[in-house]
């Protein structure tokens, strides 16, 4: 077989500088090292050795004999030459044909952590492809269709764009650093898009595309996508289910994981930064799809179908062969496979109906891999809907998912799909376990639970969630308690709420009340019930879950299960905060659970255990007792008297004990989204002292608690810091002051009022931190900085 032209000179004697070292100067022996650590130079560099087109066959040949390169450089030397423009590429598709075992076998190995491959050599073959130049090979040979000769675009068939994309996919999984340089292509990762048109090279390109960009340093940005609008309007409906895959990784804020933990002061240094660059990549995709006409209506379709509704049978078994030969499910079939062997084991084992055979595994597809198919498709397609829940143009997304019916579809799927009990051949992926978190049937929970936690925070959507019946219920607490009916309620469009018997509310709350005690879902079960009593707090939305049980079934999971998880923990609080705020029938119920000294004790360990996770609480009791002692009324008085809650946070050394922890344990460094709750606790403490005129006196007493801890003016120069640091954030103009004003009931202009006055420099000011502080311990106008 002839050489590529470029290497002809190579070919007939005329050794090159590079070949000649690769040798070990002239008349040398080969040295397989130097041979590898010269292409690998020349990899990073660009210079020297990078390709097999600059080695002679002989030579390739003879040091494949010592080195075992699976003949692959060999290869890679014909496809160059079969390979340039004016090419009809039938060769160069035999080619690739002989390359593609020789990696996937060792893909397939790498993947499953067996590691063992079939030949006895020190360079795996995808390294030794990618080392003389495949990958970028293979790179050129697919963007062919990007160039025009004579005005004519030039093609290649969609089974050797399929070869090219699996080699490379092989590649990417076993050498380091592959995915990256790929992902630095920015033309090519926008024209693998446009591979996605065809149904035969879809599944290949889309994850290839996957992989690649959840290495990419910089968000790719879909608009630069040719023609998206089309590309994603002509998808059916399983394309766009494994679209949403890659969707995932575009329309999501980058380090967004873990926001909880990022502190304020960077996160406020980066939205400054924001402010000036514009809308991020994340923000601009997330309005690219929404351009799309029906992209959010054929979500919703997709979320809430059944599987009886999903892809005929044969359709599946196909897509399932492609997935065979890709390895990013390969794992995933595995499993499923197995599902179906058993459930055809045991269709053969059962009689057969009227006298005729049944159907082979290959053709009759069991039910339980319908339903894992399914719950995988929707995994992808909630975490979509959810981010865009809670992006720029919320209330849009809002509007569509209400008007499509998602949350009544999800309802109907919730027992049988959503929620349905494991079997005894649920899925379980390769290393993990069936109670594992990366399960696609605890995912999928995990990500129902988020979309609603998302859906219903802060949003008058929220009463969807509940059934006909159940709003009447509502308006029917209003009436009794003789308090006007929520407007929200009132405006609900009946006709997109839940049907059936139960709104998906109280089926979320059946549920809750059933798990186990170690279960992870406890903590995404809170937050979801919680969202939906968030916001101005609602007297009827309190009673309709109290008279369902939820108080007891918290207590119950604090007091005698004694949890000990800090994150399920401090959703509780959270949740019981929201569930008691202001309502004297929660008090209450929480006195005749917690009956006796032991109980409540109990309890009050779990609080103070750790005030991050429940000053919620600890806010939701001051408020509560402030509204509850001005009120003239003979039922709250016999509850405030019997409330050994009520009476212990009454006392002013117990509220002062909060509040100097709770200013002691945060610092203007280390404030997150997760621990500034603790800032505003302190906050409302001091607000109530205020409006009974006894700022000065909680001043008085912090100070003396600071004397005898020996620590003066440590305490109160950090709150003066943390207040000066709540100024910035909170009177930001991009600020919403609403969440504060409904979780507290007070207004806003009252709590600037209030850290104003604390800030006063005035040392005669007795309501002044600077009132407080010596002179030797003042400390007071430190800058801010995250170290």
């Amino acid at each position: 077989m002839a050489v590529a032209p470029a290497a002809a000179g190579v070919g007939r004697g005329r050794r090159s500088a590079a070949t000649v070292a690769a040798w070990g100067g002239w008349g040398g022996r080969p040295r397989p090292s130097n041979v590898l650590l010269q292409l690998r130079q020349g990899q990073l560099t660009g210079r020297g050795l990078t390709r097999a087109v600059q080695f002679t066959e002989t030579f390739l040949t003879e040091r494949d004999k010592q080195s075992k390169w699976s003949g692959i450089p060999q290869l890679l030397l014909k496809l160059y030459a079969t390979s340039h423009l004016h090419s009809d590429f039938v060769e160069c598709q035999n080619i690739l044909k002989d390359i593609s075992p020789l990696l996937s076998m060792e893909a397939m190995a790498f993947v499953t952590e067996e590691r063992k491959f079939t030949q006895e050599t020190t360079y795996p073959n995808t390294y030794v492809f990618d080392l003389f130049g495949g990958v970028d090979l293979l790179v050129e040979i697919l963007m062919r269709p990007t160039i025009s000769i004579r005005g004519q675009k030039l093609k290649i068939s969609d089974e050797m764009s399929k070869d090219c994309l699996s080699i490379l996919y092989n590649t990417c999984v076993c050498t380091e650093g592959v995915t990256k340089r790929l992902a630095e292509k920015n033309d090519f990762v926008i024209f693998l898009f446009t591979l996605m048109t065809s149904k035969k090279t879809f599944l290949q390109t889309a994850t290839l595309i996957e992989d690649i960009l959840g290495v990419k340093k910089e968000m790719i940005r879909l608009d630069e996508v040719p023609n998206l609008n089309s590309l994603v309007s002509n998808f059916d409906q399983q394309q766009l289910a494994n679209f949403c895959r890659i969707l995932a990784v575009t329309i999501s804020e980058m380090d967004t994981g873990n926001d909880d933990k990022h502190t304020l002061l960077a996160k406020n240094a980066q939205q400054k930064k924001s402010l000036s660059l514009g809308p991020s990549a994340a923000e601009i995709n997330q309005a690219a799809l929404l351009s799309i006409p029906g992209f959010v209506e054929r979500l919703c379709k997709l979320a809430t179908r059944k599987v009886s509704e999903s892809t005929g049978t044969a359709s599946f078994i196909q897509e399932l062969e492609e997935w065979y030969t890709w390895l990013d499910n390969a794992l995933v079939l595995d499993a499923l496979m197995r599902v179906a062997n058993e459930e055809s084991e045991h269709n053969q084992a059962a009689p057969e109906e009227n006298g005729l055979p049944h159907m082979s595994a290959r053709t009759q597809l069991p039910q339980s891999m319908k339903i894992m198919h399914e719950i995988m498709y929707k995994l992808e397609v909630l975490y979509v809907l959810c981010v865009l829940l809670m992006g720029r143009q919320r209330n849009q997304v809002h509007r569509m998912i209400a008007e499509f019916k998602l949350i009544p579809g999800l309802n109907n799927l919730f027992d049988k799909l959503i929620w349905r009990k494991h079997s005894a051949t649920a899925l379980v992926l390769h290393g993990h376990s069936q109670n594992c978190d990366c399960s696609p049937d605890i995912t999928l929970k995990i990500q129902f639970l988020r979309l609603l936690q998302s859906f219903s925070d802060h949003h008058e959507n929220k009463y969807l969630l509940l059934n006909n019946q159940e709003l009447n219920e509502l308006s029917a607490i209003s009436l009794k308690a003789n308090i006007p009916e929520v407007e929200a309620v009132l405006n609900t469009d009946r006709s997109l709420v839940c049907d059936g018997k139960r709104g998906l509310l109280t089926r979320l709350l059946q549920v809750m009340k059933k798990e186990p005690a170690e279960s992870s879902f406890r903590f995404w079960q809170a937050r979801a019930v919680e969202s939906f009593l968030r916001g101005t707090t609602s007297y009827a939305d309190q009673m309709f879950l109290l008279k369902r049980g939820l108080l007891e079934h918290i207590l119950y999971c604090i007091v005698d299960s004694e949890c000990k998880s800090r994150d399920v923990l401090q959703s509780y609080f959270d949740l019981l905060g929201e569930l008691m705020k202001f309502n004297i029938d929660a008090f209450r119920r929480f006195s005749k659970y917690i009956n006796n000294d032991t109980k409540f004790q109990v309890f009050m360990k779990q609080i103070n255990s750790s005030l991050v996770d429940s000053n919620m609480l600890v806010r939701c009791v001051t408020l509560s007792l402030d509204r509850f002692e001005n009120q003239v009324d003979v039922k709250v008085a016999e509850v405030l008297s019997e409330c050994r809650l009520l009476t212990y946070v009454s006392q002013v050394p117990v509220q002062m004990s909060f509040l100097f922890r709770l200013i002691n344990i945060i610092h203007v460094q280390t404030l997150t989204q997760e621990n500034v709750s603790c800032l505003n606790t302190s906050l409302v403490i001091l607000m109530l002292a205020r409006r009974k005129g006894q700022l000065p006196l909680y001043l008085q007493l912090l100070q003396r608690m600071e004397h005898s801890n020996k620590y003066p003016g440590f305490l109160l120069n950090n709150f003066h810091n943390l207040l000066r640091f709540w100024q910035q954030h909170y009177l930001h103009k991009d600020k919403d002051s609403t969440c504060l004003e409904n979780s507290s009931c007070i207004s806003f202009s009252y709590w600037k009022e209030t850290v104003s006055i604390l800030l006063n420099p005035d040392r005669q000011s007795p309501s002044a931190l600077v009132s407080y502080i010596e002179e030797p311990y003042m400390d007071i106008d430190r800058e801010f900085t995250e170290e």
